[in-house]
């Protein structure tokens, strides 16, 4: 391994969960009016409609899938699924989901560019971020027809899965991404790179979309009427001449 893979693979994640985590505490504790959606849904709603909730509900789909499907141990699921299913049906739901997810942001980015008005209201980072997010996506559907390939033989997805666990528990292991197919790496390192902009754009609304979970589970507010003692005859009405 050379050290620039070394590098991009074992200190470059941390790089970006730090910045990831940090960044968005203190934009938060500073900058707590810049922290939203920026909606021009006033500007044109029609196509924001469509755009915003096909994106949503993909990229909702994908991040979980991703979470779940690559930070699972094997020995978890090994039992009653298959790697080799658990490969498919990867391919198959995630190439479901990427297809909406990419129509939506298409429509979201054809918005921005080509809507003159949308375009004069929108900050560099608006359209950058959705550059990002389109390229990514394109890059994932791209890894379809090669993992549908290794459905027999499904250990790239076991290597990739363990190399991502590795992260997670602080014992990274940059070899197992070394020799997977360069689309592979880069959905991988681009994916890191938005963890590391996250904080500057405005994805951070994320972060208020799962406080609406937690909201929405709250235990109810007990209110009660205080009385007061007012002395007796002072709210009474005085007579006038």
């Amino acid at each position: 391994m050379s050290a620039v893979h070394n590098f991009l693979f074992t200190v470059y994640p941390y790089i970006c969960l730090a910045v990831f985590f940090m960044g968005s505490l203190a934009r938060f504790d500073r900058d707590q009016y810049t922290w939203k959606s920026d909606s021009s849904q006033l500007l044109r709603s029609g196509q924001l409609r469509w755009g915003s909730n096909l994106f949503h509900a993909g990229i909702l789909f994908l991040f979980f899938g991703h979470l779940f499907g690559q930070l699972t141990p094997h020995w978890l699921y090994e039992a009653f699924l298959p790697a080799s299913q658990k490969q498919l049906l990867a391919v198959i739901a995630g190439g479901v989901a990427g297809l909406i997810c990419f129509v939506g942001l298409t429509l979201l980015l054809h918005r921005r560019i080509f809507d003159p008005r949308i375009r004069l209201t929108s900050h560099r980072t608006d359209l950058a971020i959705l550059v990002i997010l389109w390229v990514q996506l394109v890059i994932g559907l791209g890894t379809l027809p090669s993992s549908l390939h290794h459905v027999s033989d499904p250990q790239t997805m076991l290597r990739l899965a363990e190399y991502l666990q590795g992260i997670a528990t602080f014992s990274p292991n940059a070899a197992l991404a070394a020799g997977v197919e360069w689309h592979f790496q880069a959905h991988m390192l681009l994916g890191m790179t938005i963890f590391l902009l996250f904080p500057f754009s405005r994805l951070v609304h994320v972060w208020s979309g799962f406080a609406t979970v937690a909201y929405i589970l709250r235990p109810y507010q007990v209110v009660r009427s205080r009385r007061l003692n007012v002395p007796a005859g002072q709210n009474q009405p005085r007579k006038t001449a």
